[in-house]
């Protein structure tokens, strides 16, 4: 089985943290040497203020690097429950650039 050029990870911390420029600006700047990263929107929930985010990479070996380094130990020190999914962005691909997607814009 050939393994997807683009993969899309959410993933969803179990904290609540109003979205503040102190949650993000030390975190971004971690997060511009994550290999094979290649975008992150950020998410807030609305009304609970759970953290997560929406994130694109290269590889599936890049998103799961992320998911069980970084983002594990951030959920570990947070003393936190954490929520990973892992998506094929190459299989919706089409289906996507139908629907407008900012990710699939050429």
């Amino acid at each position: 089985m050939t393994q997807p050029s683009r993969v899309f990870l959410y993933a969803e911390l179990q904290l609540s943290a109003p979205f503040t420029e102190d949650l993000w600006t030390e975190i971004n700047q971690a997060m511009h040497t994550v290999p094979g990263m290649r975008s992150k929107t950020w998410l807030s929930g609305i009304n609970n203020h759970s953290v997560g985010g929406f994130y694109e990479f290269d590889s599936v070996e890049s998103a799961r690097a992320y998911a069980e380094g970084m983002l594990a130990d951030f959920a570990k020190t947070a003393n936190t429950s954490l929520s990973v999914k892992l998506f094929d962005g190459d299989v919706v691909a089409e289906a996507s650039k139908d629907m407008n997607s900012p990710f699939f814009i050429n």
